[in-house]
């Protein structure tokens, strides 16, 4: 039996329950789920790294709104906050690259 110990997405257990196998499943509380949060931001960052693809991007995407959720923003704030950053310090178009400062 594939034992798994991490975060999935909601419909995980269904898909399993459908493939014929029975997941064990539980609820993190708060803490546990903050934890496992920022362990799935690391395991999908690292997936887009070594998978550069948009699939991976959007998993990035669907934690970074879920540490949004429990930081009280929804993606549509978030949105807004990365746009007032990018208003006030830019984005990354130009591809600056600073190697010192004096």
């Amino acid at each position: 039996m594939p034992v798994f110990n991490k975060l999935v997405r909601d419909k995980i257990p269904e898909i399993i329950t459908a493939n014929g196998q029975t997941p064990f499943i539980r609820t993190l509380d708060e803490d546990e789920y903050q934890v496992q949060l920022h362990k799935k931001l690391q395991e999908e960052v690292s997936e887009y790294l070594e998978d550069v693809n948009t699939e991976e991007l959007a998993d990035i995407l669907e934690v970074v709104y879920a540490l949004g959720t429990q930081l009280g923003v929804t993606s549509e704030e978030l949105e807004q906050l990365r746009l007032q950053k990018a208003l006030k310090r830019g984005g990354f178009e130009k591809r600056i690259f600073l190697e010192s400062a004096e």
